[in-house]
């Protein structure tokens, strides 16, 4: 009785809470791909570089760092905000359980403070240091990044699958081990997913910019370069990532069987369960639209059409996604799902080419494709990350808490004044982030067209990424 009526009658407060957190999450993870995965690409390219006396590659890794800096404080004010809206739109939840999983959380806050110093000391020494020790003081950023990653990780894969505590007869969590609640069942499926989808990300984020130089006629050393190396690391990890996809969607069927059934919209639990392609889940458990494909959901589940795959209405209704929640779980996994598909098609282009002829391919059509690819792929980790939490409703600790458990008792009202605060001050940040990127790109092209560095009052480019710089210029 309760159960449904918690059903029926969702506090207040619930749709502002959700709202401004899916907003905030949502704008933070279009950052996180660079923050994490900029500093290797930006490495790879330095490191080519010096060992190939590039200085054109040298300027992209310095102008990359550049760009890395920047997105790391737009990176700390978004980060920062969704870790006080943990506190402040579900208390509940970090009351009772921020003992047994905020390791993670605390993770994450020094990796920020080490990233910070990193970067910090990258930047200064484009000018300031020898050449072999720049590079070697720069070769931890990347693991810095992983580090903040796997913080969050942590945190969301406990909340999965928590571990690592036994509970009191009030019902709260008691002899905590730390170790077990890091390290969950679905920690390692989760954590190299997401750093795999986020080195692909980046890389083509960062090759979608040069790719779109080339197709407006920029096909210079600088922009073959720009695209060359980003784009590589990102067509390695694809076929990688697909196969980390699979499996920690069978850890999914296995794990958490009823997340897994509102991914593939199956409602009763049975075997030679049909596939379907952006079907609509109905309340009635009927599925309207899509394309059905017969016994292909137990094959990719078990690798048998007779395996069994376990049905939304295997439990109650107050411990299960509703229709909607499923679908849009679903529509999500498979959008998801169809861009790595297009993205294995593009990297197995790529490689056929070099492979066979040692070039780049010549059709412009795949430099269209190459510069969608980076939206793609930004689209794809949103729509991961809306697969995870929307499937895993209505438990925001699964099996042990629901949302509206751990959800703030403030008003409403109050809640749409946040919201709407929230909103304004995101526009401000992300329309600063564009504006500085704008003018940086605005100030190269310039500093290229004139043939090397302008000596302007700002301060300039050195002649070359390891100095000296140009006459006249500020000390």
């Amino acid at each position: 009785m309760h159960t449904v009526l918690m059903l029926a009658d969702p506090p207040a407060q619930m749709l502002p809470a959700r709202s401004q957190m899916a907003f905030t999450l949502a704008s933070h993870i279009i950052l996180v791909p660079l923050g994490v995965a900029l500093p290797l690409i930006t490495l790879i390219m330095h490191g080519y570089g010096l060992r190939r006396g590039d200085e054109t590659a040298l300027l992209l890794a310095r102008r990359w760092s550049a760009v890395m800096a920047v997105q790391f404080a737009i990176g700390v004010v978004t980060g920062t905000v969704l870790s006080f809206e943990f506190g402040l739109l579900w208390p509940g939840m970090m009351g009772r359980w921020g003992d047994v999983f905020g390791i993670g959380f605390g993770v994450e806050a020094w990796a920020f403070f080490l990233e910070a110093v990193l970067i910090a000391v990258y930047l200064y020494g484009w000018r300031r240091l020898p050449a072999r020790t720049h590079f070697l003081l720069g070769l931890p950023l990347p693991f810095a990044a992983l580090l903040g990653a796997f913080g969050i990780i942590a945190a969301n894969s406990w909340m999965n699958t928590p571990r690592g505590f036994t509970l009191d007869a009030a019902g709260n969590p008691t002899d905590v081990e730390i170790w077990k609640a890091i390290f969950t069942p679905m920690f390692g499926p989760q954590y190299w997913h997401f750093v795999v989808a986020m080195f692909l990300t980046a890389g083509y984020v960062v090759a979608g910019v040069y790719a779109t130089g080339w197709l407006r006629g920029r096909r210079d050393h600088y922009h073959r370069l720009g695209f060359t190396i980003p784009f590589t690391l990102a067509a390695v990890c694809t076929p990688v990532q697909f196969v980390l996809g699979d499996s920690i969607a069978r850890q999914v069927f296995h794990k958490q069987p009823v997340k897994f059934a509102a991914m593939e919209i199956v409602w009763k639990t049975d075997t030679h369960v049909p596939e379907y392609l952006y079907g609509r889940l109905q309340p009635d458990g009927t599925v309207s639209g899509g394309v059905k494909i017969p016994q292909l959901d137990s094959i990719l589940a078990g690798f048998r059409p007779d395996t069994k795959v376990t049905g939304l209405t295997s439990v109650p209704a107050g411990d299960r996604p509703t229709a909607a929640e499923a679908t849009i779980a679903h529509f999500t996994f498979d959008s998801m799902v169809f861009i790595g598909s297009g993205l294995i098609l593009l990297a197995l282009c790529y490689a056929f080419v070099w492979l066979r002829h040692r070039r780049l391919p010549a059709s412009p059509w795949f430099y269209r494709c190459a510069a969608v690819a980076g939206v793609a792929s930004v689209a794809a980790v949103e729509c991961g990350w809306i697969t995870t939490e929307v499937g895993r409703q209505p438990w925001i600790v699964y099996q042990n808490m629901r949302v509206a458990e751990a959800v703030t008792s403030t008003r409403a009202s109050s809640l749409w004044v946040m919201f709407a605060l929230v909103i304004v001050v995101y526009v401000f940040v992300f329309g600063s982030f564009l504006v500085i990127l704008l003018k940086m790109r605005t100030r190269w092209r310039e500093a290229d067209a004139a043939g090397g560095p302008r000596p302007p009052r700002e301060a300039p480019e050195a002649d070359t990424p390891y100095g000296p710089r140009s006459a006249g210029s500020p000390r």
